[in-house]
């Protein structure tokens, strides 16, 4: 057989560098982003990402926030730019994406972005917010295993806020979530994509009461 196929989510792509741009038009924030092959829809906005730009808020607790699965930027950049005294962590376990965002903040002026592999977020770090447009083609076994270990480290009324596509699994998802103990909503669906507000575990003498996603 031939060599595997290399996905976005692959830690070193195998895909030939083609850059491109990416204009990021929101009503408060405007981007241009350089991307490239072998990360996640390098030729356009992707539709889930706009849907949570345009939806998802701004958190309601003092902290920082997390960029899950970053790709080239657009959800750290636009929250850095929308909340410059804040440290956003862009995480990705894609090399390639990374220096992206590096590149991408450098030119966009902001300095309260730190784009790191998973590993190197330090232990202590707790998020006010965490925003992803997860990768759920990693399989099931994984997903469930990266989300379950960074929405353990959300702050006390914090949130995380998800938009996952109604036919790849947004509704099972939320409801694993919900029997995780992790209190999950929906705030609303568009273009085919549900955006889901993810609270924290609930104290071990307050239990958790989600609500159901239908």
């Amino acid at each position: 057989m031939g060599e595997p196929r290399q996905h976005y989510f692959s830690a070193t792509p195998g895909a030939a560098s083609r850059r491109g741009t990416v204009r990021v038009r929101l009503r408060d924030v405007q981007l241009d982003l350089v991307t490239d092959s072998g990360v996640f829809s390098p030729g356009r906005l992707d539709t889930g990402t706009r849907v949570l730009l345009e939806h998802a808020p701004l958190p309601d607790a003092d902290g920082d926030l997390l960029d899950l699965g970053c790709g080239y930027g657009p959800i750290a950049l636009t929250f850095a730019s929308r909340r410059k005294d804040t440290r956003v962590w862009a995480v990705d376990v894609n090399e390639r994406a990374l220096d992206l965002v590096r590149e991408n903040a450098g030119t966009a002026g902001l300095d309260n972005v730190t784009a790191c592999l998973p590993a190197a977020v330090p232990d202590g770090v707790r998020f006010a917010a965490l925003y992803s447009n997860p990768p759920i083609r990693v399989g099931k076994a994984v997903l469930h295993e990266m989300l379950a270990h960074w929405l353990s480290r959300l702050l006390p009324g914090g949130s995380a806020y998800l938009v996952v596509q109604k036919h790849l699994g947004s509704d099972s998802l939320a409801r694993w979530l919900n029997e995780q103990g992790f209190p999950t909503t929906r705030l609303l669906s568009q273009h085919g994509y549900r955006l889901l507000q993810v609270r924290p575990r609930a104290t071990a003498s307050t239990p958790a009461s989600g609500t159901g996603t239908e």
